[in-house]
């Protein structure tokens, strides 16, 4: 036999390092995820933790050193123990976040170290075991090569497969318990080479165990955290690749939560929605063609609806999770009214400054029983920009500048797309943050919109649930109170509309700079301004 052709053990050896690889790169991107699902921007979540765990590495790669002997054994109990801190991180971490959110950063960037310190030690052990098999001129190519691979697995999976089907605390055990087979793997290797094996092998059952008992029980952790986050009762939960999505009921009926912000809540949407859609839709006079951008719970649509004149209606949600569960839960579409499953609406899952743009085209929705429309029910043509479609309002209801990808959905690019797909008299109605908590934030917004040769016309509403909300008016045409709205409003009256648009003295404007794309300015601002008065 020729001694190119690899052996078994070698072989097996590589084959641990594209498992080892694929691990280390979950725990990595779990604690990302949740970085910044639970604390926001996840520009610098992502940065700071991927950061923090490099640099952790590179401390367990130098510690290596000092691995003299028994390099077998030594790399069992350290995949053993970053099975355990690995795969339980993500569930830690959530529990935290809910009984001690105080400690909540410190237990993050503590256990990414922990595992980070772990992970950097692996590598260079099994590369000097490997020496045994492998010679020297081999050794590093094909131990990196199976190393990136791994990592290109999981940076595809985790997103697409993982984090949707498992949710973050399955992911993270799965893979612990990969270390963990990994460990019993070396067990067997190399057991004429420990010293202690019965003890290695109780070592590796224990683990092996209480990682499965973790897998099996990850729902009951995730509701022992989320109940104690949420408060309420949780009756839906779902993990999607943009987020994570909880609707729960309580006393004062339900609330939705996107990433543990709430967007809405069941006492009093109507007093947003309402100061949302109105004073734009009732401004025009008969608008046929609407658009939504956001607003995936149909709410924004079912106020829409209530004006005869329209004719269709575009509902652009990045998430078709968000669209199916309104569409179909039952509780959910009382909410709505049924919105999403009218006749006159179309759903379009994409990314709404694509959208714009002309990236995703006009979407023709395929009839399911019901009138429903289903994400996969439809079939999209890109047209040319000469022939998008324009709108006599388009309702912009997207969350908080949170974060970057965020934040370009307030930028004088987007506005400037925008201004392309209105009509010469239509309006846009951006909701648009707190002018009294996030002042500058919120003039930001109005400067940005003026920017692109747009009259932004500002307005409030009290929304007990939020405080006081902003909102701003985008057209072409000056604004014009309307005199008239539909029947059965619940918050807004013609006499009572135009005390929306009186500016206290505290919510007053104030200088601001326009928002592009190269700059974000508006994310930066927001963080600093909710940040004063959020714990």
């Amino acid at each position: 036999m020729s001694r190119d052709a690899p052996r078994p053990l070698e072989v097996t050896l590589l084959a641990s390092v594209f498992v080892v690889a694929a691990c280390g790169l979950v725990y990595e991107l779990a604690a990302g995820a949740l970085a910044s699902y639970l604390l926001g921007d996840s520009v610098l979540q992502f940065s700071t933790v991927i950061g923090s765990y490099l640099f952790a590495m590179g401390v367990g790669s130098w510690m290596s050193r000092f691995f003299d002997r028994q390099l077998p054994a030594h790399f069992l109990r350290i995949e053993l123990l970053v099975a355990l801190a690995g795969g339980f991180l993500p569930a830690l971490l959530f529990m935290a976040h809910a009984y001690a959110p105080g400690a909540f950063r410190a237990l993050l960037y503590g256990m990414v170290g922990i595992v980070g310190i772990l992970v950097g030690l692996e590598i260079p052990l099994v590369m000097r075991i490997l020496k045994r098999e492998v010679a020297l001129k081999n050794l590093v190519s094909q131990v990196l090569t199976f190393d990136y691979l791994g990592a290109l697995a999981v940076s595809v999976a985790f997103p697409i497969v993982l984090v949707p089907h498992l949710g973050l605390i399955r992911t993270g055990l799965l893979f612990g318990l990969l270390n963990a087979a990994v460990a019993l793997w070396a067990l067997w290797v190399f057991r004429f080479e420990l010293r202690r094996f019965a003890a290695h092998a109780v070592a590796c059952g224990l683990t092996l165990a209480v990682l499965a008992a973790g897998f099996v029980q990850a729902d009951a952790v995730t509701s022992l955290a989320e109940d104690k986050f949420y408060q309420d009762r949780i009756v839906l939960a779902a993990t999607s690749p943009y987020q994570r999505v909880v609707v729960t009921q309580g006393r004062t009926g339900a609330k939705l939560f996107l990433n543990g912000n709430l967007q809405f809540a069941e006492r009093d949407e109507y007093r947003y929605h309402e100061a949302l859609v109105h004073p734009a839709m009732a401004a025009f006079g008969a608008p046929r063609r609407v658009a939504v951008l956001g607003g995936g719970d149909g709410m924004a649509v079912r106020e829409v609806l209530k004006y005869p004149s329209v004719e269709s209606v575009t509902l652009v949600e990045l998430d078709p999770n968000m669209t199916r569960l309104f569409a179909q839960d039952p509780a959910m579409v009382r909410l709505n009214g049924g919105s999403l499953s009218s006749p006159k609406l179309t759903i379009v899952n994409a990314d709404a400054f694509q959208w714009l743009q002309g990236s995703v085209g006009v979407e023709r929705s395929a009839q399911v029983k019901g009138g429903a429309r289903r994400a996969g029910d439809t079939e999209q043509s890109v047209l040319p920009p000469a022939l998008l479609d324009t709108f006599d309002v388009i309702i912009v209801d997207f969350p908080d500048p949170t974060n970057f990808s965020i934040g370009k959905l307030y930028t004088n690019s987007f506005y400037a797309l925008l201004a392309e797909r209105l009509s010469a008299s239509g309006y846009a109605v951006i909701q648009t943050t707190s002018p009294l908590v996030a002042r500058q934030s919120y003039w930001t917004v109005a400067t940005t919109i003026e920017s692109v040769g747009l009259t932004a016309t500002p307005y409030h509403a009290n929304v007990p649930s939020f405080g006081e909300w902003g909102y701003l008016l985008a057209s072409r045409r000056p604004w014009r109170m309307p005199t008239a709205l539909p029947e059965g409003l619940r918050f807004l009256t013609p006499q009572t509309l135009p005390l929306l648009f009186d500016f206290p003295k505290d919510m007053a404007r104030v200088p601001a700079e326009v928002n592009r794309l190269s700059n974000q300015v508006l994310v930066i601002t927001y963080e600093q301004e909710w940040g004063k008065v959020l714990p």
